[in-house]
């Protein structure tokens, strides 16, 4: 049976959920699962926005054969070309050999590499700012490369003022019968979804997230419908001013996310230290996450919404504990800047995980140093406490300023 979902008099969700897929991309932890989102509109042509991934395609083609209501499907729209949002192109073929594909030249390069069914006779290729008319509607197609493959696009249909965002505005989560933001109290656990896909997916890609923001700011924007998370329709101007923050790396609040990895404890028990003195000297937000023991993609979405960072590790091989090495790549390799970031390290005999955490944080942009590194020689005594005490004072002095 179908499942579908009203937008708009000419416009329906036909997309599908996945609760049991347990890594997005095989590398993202998605406890509460993901939304694959497909959209259809009935004009004087129809028009499909995007697939979904294979293992869905079942439930979609119900969904899809139901909206379309005995017609035929003119057009399918592809604004992205990862596998989780056209893997079933081929079989929709099958089901509709007349469909015409659009997409740009990248788009079908990209198309041509993953299918090897001849799809020539079907392919439309749009330019940037190029549009399509369906009868009532007319669609906009406005280029979004890198955000976050060189191919992507978006649609933004004139009449109704509905932005088809691709891989922007999604969020992490399956949806639960309501495909609205404005249906649910959406609540910080909402924007944790959002912010952690904005973070892993294209938090990389910050200066092209920007270009796409400039572009759509002279759209009046009704609706946006993303490939994954709920569809918004009211505070959309608060999404894009968080989006804004991200995209530019600016922190969301002030606060400290503290990153430590430990071993026997003793360097865990400086975290738990300097945690404990910020909250007596103020500090409100502060989270604190164990590398061993939390997906790196959590971390680094802290990192985004926070200020100020301390990474806390111990010496391991001569170099830093491994799980806080994986962690730093992480960070280095989605380009987060503007913050300031704090460094305590551990060693019983050759203390180096801080300069070797340091090494990684030079090679990032716009980086500051906040207060002298504390470094543990295998436990805690009075003078590193007090060096702790210290670095404690510097960071609120910081947040404060």
């Amino acid at each position: 049976m179908h499942n579908k979902r009203q937008i708009t008099k000419d416009l329906c969700w036909i997309g599908t959920n996945d609760r049991r897929l347990a890594l997005f991309e095989n590398v993202y932890p998605i406890p509460t699962g993901v939304s694959f989102n497909s959209y259809l509109m009935t004009d004087e042509k129809t028009v499909l926005f995007d697939t979904v991934d294979k293992c869905m395609s079942h439930q979609f083609f119900d969904n899809l054969e139901c909206a379309l209501a005995g017609r035929k499907l003119d057009y399918v729209i592809v604004n992205h070309m990862e596998p989780d949002h056209s893997a079933t192109l081929p079989d929709l073929l099958l089901r509709y050999p007349d469909v015409k594909i659009v997409g740009n030249a990248k788009t079908f390069m990209l198309m041509k590499q993953f299918f090897q069914k001849d799809m020539e006779q079907n392919l439309v290729t749009v330019k940037d700012g190029d549009t399509l008319n369906t009868g009532r509607h007319t669609l906009k197609f406005i280029f979004a490369p890198m955000v976050h493959w060189p191919e992507v696009m978006v649609t933004y249909d004139e009449t109704d003022g509905t932005l088809f965002s691709a891989d922007a505005f999604g969020g992490f989560g399956a949806l639960n019968g309501n495909i609205f933001t404005d249906e649910i109290d959406f609540d910080e656990s909402n924007w944790e979804n959002m912010r952690r896909y904005y973070t892993n997916i294209v938090g990389k890609y910050g200066m092209s997230v920007m270009s796409l923001l400039n572009k759509a700011s002279s759209l009046k924007i009704n609706q946006i419908c993303p490939l994954h998370g709920m569809i918004w329709r009211k505070n959309i101007d608060l999404l894009i001013e968080k989006y804004k923050k991200w995209a530019s790396y600016e922190p969301e609040e002030k606060g400290v996310t503290i990153v430590y990895g430990s071993i026997y404890g003793n360097t865990e028990n400086a975290a738990e230290i300097l945690a404990g003195m910020l909250a007596e000297k103020g500090i409100r937000n502060i989270q604190m996450f164990d590398v061993s023991a939390v997906h790196p993609s959590y971390i680094l979405s802290s990192c985004f919404r926070y200020s100020h960072i301390v990474l806390a590790a111990n010496t391991y091989n001569a170099g830093m504990f491994v799980n806080m090495e994986t962690f730093m790549h992480c960070l280095a390799a989605h380009s987060l800047k503007n913050r300031n970031i704090s460094i305590i390290e551990n060693g019983s005999w050759a203390p180096m995980s801080g300069r070797k955490i340091k090494e990684i944080l030079d090679s990032m942009k716009d980086i500051k140093t906040i207060g002298e590194l504390v470094t543990i020689t295998s436990s805690i005594k009075d003078t590193e406490f007090k060096k702790i005490e210290q670095l404690a004072s510097d960071i609120v002095s910081d947040i404060q300023v």
